[in-house]
């Protein structure tokens, strides 16, 4: 796919990968519908930086907490400013630790209505308002817990894990004009509130023994995007922490 022309929705574009992807794309030559839920300030930072370099940028906000308004919603401010969608990246998630004992009903619904139910439904909005022969592309951002699950983060892992089983099932069930992709994410950034050694520490425990940053899951998202006989695929972009 040639990304020039093309218009993009970034879940979570707000902030973290999320705005790297809003930034690398826009870069690339795409409009970009970029989404938030509470951090509007950041989204708007987002489409000024874009616009300021020359791009199309726009940000909509809706909480996906309660996924059934904000799916239309994010899928149709898209085609009301840009007249079509051709990408959606569903990058908006929460990560919150908890084991199966600790883990509240409430923990498991917020963490499963906002990493998979809501990405679930905004791929089935994308599908059905998109052009039949026009070439799409979606890429879910996962996390390599979900290729090898570990205690600790209990219903996020599940959401991820579930993720990555839904990219290989809609890979197959909206070909061949939409292909759809994951990456899998490992020590990319800390998670809020943590200090600048969190990263440091765990890059002890990746073969590579650094962390990554953003531009390492930016440009995996690019080789997916534009690899028009690659679908159904999970890249995990970690320094090799899943293999261990």
């Amino acid at each position: 796919m040639q990304l020039a022309g093309r218009v993009a929705i970034v879940t979570g574009g707000g902030k973290r990968i999320g705005r790297a992807l809003c930034l690398t794309l826009a870069d690339a030559g795409c409009s970009v519908m970029v989404h938030y839920s509470h951090s509007a300030e950041e989204a708007r930072g987002t489409v000024e930086q874009i616009t300021a370099l020359g791009g199309q940028a726009d940000c909509v906000g809706a909480d996906f907490g309660d996924p059934h308004p904000a799916i239309p919603q994010v899928i149709g401010a898209a085609y009301e400013r840009f007249g079509r969608a051709d990408i959606l990246i569903n990058s908006a998630a929460i990560f919150e630790p908890g084991s199966l004992a600790s883990t509240t009903e409430s923990d498991w619904d917020r963490q499963f209505a906002i990493n998979l139910k809501a990405p679930a439904f905004l791929c089935r909005e994308f599908a059905a308002r998109h052009q039949p022969g026009v070439p799409a592309a979606i890429v879910n951002i996962a996390d390599w817990r979900g290729l090898k699950p570990l205690p600790g983060h209990f219903s996020y892992t599940l959401t991820k894990a579930a993720l990555i089983a839904m990219t290989r099932i809609l890979a197959i069930e909206l070909a061949p004009d939409i292909r759809v992709n994951a990456v899998a994410p490992g020590s990319i950034l800390p998670p809020p509130g943590a200090g600048p050694d969190y990263l440091e520490h765990l890059a002890k425990q990746v073969p590579l023994k650094r962390h990554g940053d953003p531009s390492d899951v930016t440009s995996a998202v690019l080789y997916l995007l534009r690899s028009d006989f690659v679908t159904g695929e999970v890249i995990a972009v970690t320094g090799g922490e899943q293999l261990q």
